[in-house]
């Protein structure tokens, strides 16, 4: 496997070669990136790229950016096991030699929704940062996790409204014995704080219980579904049903998403589960 931190690098590396493979991670990885990278070398027969950089246009002010584990050589000591051909691990310079002024902007009634109204701007930092990426990397296939639901979903619709020729994944949500999705962030939870994290998936699947029984008031489950995060010492920001292919509001008879996301601690989680 090649580590390489240039984009000359790179594309001299890739330069001839066809299918390429892409999972793009900000690094400090778990078994759920490396699912991503399994499942893009079953879906290719060229080599297989995954990138390491975290990337400060998606970090607001206040958040992590500074903590963000970076774990370079442990990471890449598992894409190898996993079967990833490349490591891209740019500097920052390196992927913003000046001031990125081009940016991605997402359609608002995707990306100003949700984790986007939470966080403002984030999808434009992520969106840039991918396509940016994209055409560095010229990938065939690219896989993101469902973990991420609206980032998924913001990416294929960017995909599709640039015509890039790109075959995007969704990768199943990763878990652990006991069922709670698995972050880099979760490294952050002290141990009594991971075991109150499993109330999250637990409180969506009683969300989404609901709403298979018959509950219909979709602003009531909700609101009861946060409420049980909060009477447990939980800063919620949303917990919501909302249809998968555009995240709108729930209706009857679509394919839905129960999402949700909220701080434990000082660590804030999100999950959600497809029905």
């Amino acid at each position: 496997m090649q580590v390489l931190h240039t984009v000359a690098e790179l594309r001299a590396a890739l330069a001839g070669k066809s299918g390429v493979g892409f999972v793009p991670t900000m690094g400090n990885l778990h078994d759920g990136h490396l699912t991503l990278v399994r499942q893009v070398k079953q879906a290719t027969n060229g080599p297989v790229v995954s990138s390491i950089f975290v990337n400060r246009l998606q970090f607001l002010p206040h958040e992590d950016f500074n903590q963000y584990p970076r774990t370079l050589t442990r990471d890449c000591e598992l894409l190898e096991g996993a079967g990833c051909d490349i490591v891209f691990a740019p500097s920052e310079g390196e992927l913003y030699p000046e001031p990125q002024g081009f940016k991605v902007h997402p359609p608002a009634e995707l990306a100003d929704i949700l984790e986007g109204h939470f966080r403002p701007g984030f999808f434009i930092g992520v969106s840039t940062v991918v396509h940016k990426l994209f055409n560095i990397v010229q990938p065939a296939v690219a896989a993101f996790g469902k973990k991420d639901y609206q980032q998924l979903m913001v990416i294929r619709r960017m995909v599709v409204q640039m015509g890039l020729p790109i075959t995007i994944l969704g990768g199943e949500t990763t878990r652990s014995p006991e069922g709670l999705a698995l972050s880099s962030r979760n490294g952050y939870l002290s141990a009594e704080e991971k075991e109150e994290a499993l109330r999250l998936p637990r409180t969506l699947r009683q969300l989404i219980a609901g709403w298979q029984a018959g509950q219909r008031d979709l602003a009531a489950l909700e609101a009861v579904a946060a409420q049980r995060l909060a009477d447990h010492g939980w800063q919620v920001d949303y917990m919501t049903l909302r249809r998968q292919h555009d995240l709108g509001p729930a209706v009857e008879g679509d394919a839905l998403v129960a999402l949700g996301a909220a701080k434990l601690g000082k660590t804030r989680l999100i999950d959600n589960f497809e029905l």
